[in-house]
């Protein structure tokens, strides 16, 4: 079995999600999609996959934690512009 450091999906509302990606990330998440799908014995989307897979990278960025327990945030930017940033579109 496979040592991925996303852990299997626990059960959850289906929710859709809109990106833009290159065609080398679009592989990639494709791959994992079938490497999970190898793993854990269910077959999830690469749009289920993504969100948790943006959380446990969040949850291991040290800088980013620093920066949110730090107060290093800029509380300027507005909502639009946080979810351009993050998202890519609005």
């Amino acid at each position: 079995m496979a040592n991925l450091k996303l852990g299997k999906l626990p059960d959850r509302a289906p929710s859709k999600i809109t990106l833009t990606v290159s065609a080398k990330l679009n592989q990639a998440l494709r791959d994992y999609a079938a490497l999970y799908r190898q793993t854990y014995g269910e077959s999830e989307s690469v749009a289920e996959l993504i969100p948790f897979m943006l959380e446990v990278f969040l949850e291991s960025d040290r800088g980013f934690i620093k920066a949110r327990r730090e107060g290093l945030l800029t509380a300027d930017v507005s909502e639009t512009s946080r979810r351009k940033s993050v998202y890519g579109s609005e």
